[in-house]
C-alpha cells in the first residue's frame, strides 16, 4: 500500500504530528510508525510532567512561541478529554545576591514573552511556600503538571478515529528517498509513502543519516537523574520550586516538582550518558559512545563544560552534593529523603564546533521533513510543533 504520510516516532511529538495531519487531510493515507510496544516509552515518558510556560527561553525563539502558545493547547486538551492535569504555579527562587540580579534579568525575559509573572520578596516567598527559604522569588501561576504519557496515549486514539494507522513494534532499519515516493524498510516489512515526517528524538541523526541528508550535528545523550521524596514529604511544597538558573550552563538545575500523582520528585541533574536509551544507573553503548568520540563537536563541547561536567558526575555517585543543591533552598529535606526514581535521557544536538542547539532544528528534503532538535519544552509545545509540522508540509509538498 502507498501511504499519503509516514510519520516516525510515538513520542508526543510525533503523535500530535499525526493526529494533526489526518485532521488537516481527512481523505489521506497516513500511517504512524513506532520501533516500541507502547506510545511515550523514552523522553515523553521520562520527563518531569510540568507543563512550562516558557519563562527561559529566547524572545522570538521558536522555543519561546512554541511554549507559550503550547501551554494553553495543552490546557485545552487535557480539559476537553478529561486528562487529569494542575495548574500549581511555580517559583523560581533566588538564594543569594547573584542570583537576585539574575532573578531581575529572568523577569524582564518573562515580560518580554508575555507571560504572566509575579516578583515576591523574602517575606511574601515565605508566605507562598512556608518550608522554602530565598531572598525573593518570581512566581508563575500558570506553570502546570500533567502525565504526558496519558497525553500522548489520546492523541493517538484520537488519530485513529479519524481514520489514521499505527504499527506499534516496527523499527526503522533504512530509508530511501526516490523521485515519487520515499521507501521506509522495518523489520515489518517495507511500506511506501509520498511523503515522511520525521520525530524520533534520540535517534534523529541516525534518521537524516539514513536519507542521505547532510548535517553538521550529532545528538548527545544527558541522563537527568531524579530521587522522589518519601509520602510523608509530599505535602511539603505546594508549588514546582525551581532554582535561578545560571544563564552560563545549558541545563535548569536540580527541582522539587510536584507530580500529577501527588508525590514530589528531585532532580534532574545533567550527566553524560553512554547509552541513549539507558535508564538505569550502568547502561553502555559501544555503538552509542563511538558516535560521541568520533564526532568533534563532542570534544569541544566537553571542554567548554569540563567544570561543571565534573560537578554533576560527582553529584552523580555522591549523593551528599546532589542533596546540598537542593538544600539551598529546601533545608528540610535530608539525605533518608532521596530515594530511587527512574532517569530520563534528554536528546541534545550539538554542532560540530561543540555549541550546543538550543532552539528546535529541522533539516528537509524534497519529500521529508526531519525533526533533528526538539528540546525541552517540546512535550509542552507538542501541539504547536505539529501545527508548524503542517504549515511546512503546506509549504514544501503541495
Amino acid at each position: 500500500m502507498m501511504y499519503d504520510y509516514i510519520i516516525i516516532g510515538g513520542g508526543i511529538v510525533g503523535v500530535s504530528t499525526a493526529w494533526q495531519v489526518q485532521q488537516r487531510y481527512p481523505d489521506k493515507k497516513v500511517l504512524l510508525v513506532e520501533k516500541e510496544d507502547e506510545f511515550a516509552f523514552h523522553q515523553t515518558g521520562h520527563n518531569s510532567g510540568v507543563i512550562h510556560a516558557g519563562v527561559y527561553y529566547e524572545p522570538g525563539s521558536l522555543k519561546a512561541k512554541f511554549c507559550r502558545e503550547g501551554e494553553q493547547a495543552t490546557v485545552n486538551f487535557c480539559q476537553q478529554h478529561n486528562i487529569p492535569f494542575e495548574q500549581c504555579g511555580k517559583l523560581l527562587v533566588a538564594t543569594n545576591a547573584l542570583e537576585l540580579e539574575r532573578m531581575q534579568a529572568l523577569y524582564s525575559r518573562c515580560v518580554h514573552n508575555d507571560i504572566e509573572v509575579q516578583l515576591l520578596d523574602q517575606q511574601e516567598l515565605k508566605q507562598h511556600e512556608p518550608n522554602i527559604s530565598g531572598l525573593g522569588a518570581i512566581l508563575v501561576k500558570s506553570t502546570g503538571i500533567v502525565d504526558y504519557q496519558l497525553v500522548t496515549i489520546k492523541m493517538a486514539e484520537e488519530f485513529k478515529a479519524l481514520g489514521g494507522e499505527f504499527k506499534l513494534n516496527t523499527k526503522v532499519t533504512d530509508l530511501v528517498e526516490h523521485d515519487g515516493y520515499v521507501s521506509i524498510q522495518t523489520n515489518q516489512g517495507i511500506y511506501q509513502s509520498r511523503y515522511l515526517i520525521t520525530c524520533s528524538g534520540l535517534m534523529a541523526d541516525r534518521t537524516v543519516k539514513m536519507l542521505g541528508i547532510k548535517t553538521n550535528f550529532k545528538i548527545i545523550p544527558f541522563r537527568g537523574e531524579y530521587y522522589r521524596l518519601p509520602p510523608d514529604k509530599n505535602t511539603i511544597v505546594k508549588h514546582l520550586i525551581y532554582p535561578i538558573p545560571d544563564p552560563e550552563l545549558p541545563f535548569l538545575g536540580v527541582h522539587l516538582t510536584r507530580m500529577i500523582d501527588g508525590s514530589v520528585t528531585v532532580g534532574p541533574n545533567a550527566v553524560l550518558g553512554f547509552k541513549r536509551e539507558g535508564y538505569g544507573k550502568i547502561n553502555i553503548s559501544i555503538r552509542d559512545i563511538a558516535d560521541m568520540v568520533t564526532f568533534v563537536g563532542f570534544w569541544k563541547v566537553l571542554r567548554q563544560n569540563l567544570k561543571s561536567g565534573i560537578t554533576e558526575f560527582k553529584n552523580s555517585i555522591f549523593k551528599r552534593g546532589y542533596l546540598a543543591l537542593v538544600q539551598k533552598y529546601c533545608p528540610q529535606i535530608q539525605l533518608t529523603d532521596l530515594q530511587s526514581y527512574p532517569a530520563g535521557i534528554r536528546a541534545q544536538a550539538v554542532m560540530d564546533d561543540g555549541s550546543l542547539v538550543h532552539d528546535f532544528l529541522f533539516a528537509n528534503s524534497k519529500r521529508t521533513i526531519n525533526v533533528c532538535n526538539a528540546p525541552s519544552p517540546a512535550a509542552t509545545s507538542a501541539i504547536p510543533i505539529g501545527h508548524y509540522i503542517l504549515t511546512k508540509i503546506e509549504e514544501q509538498f503541495n
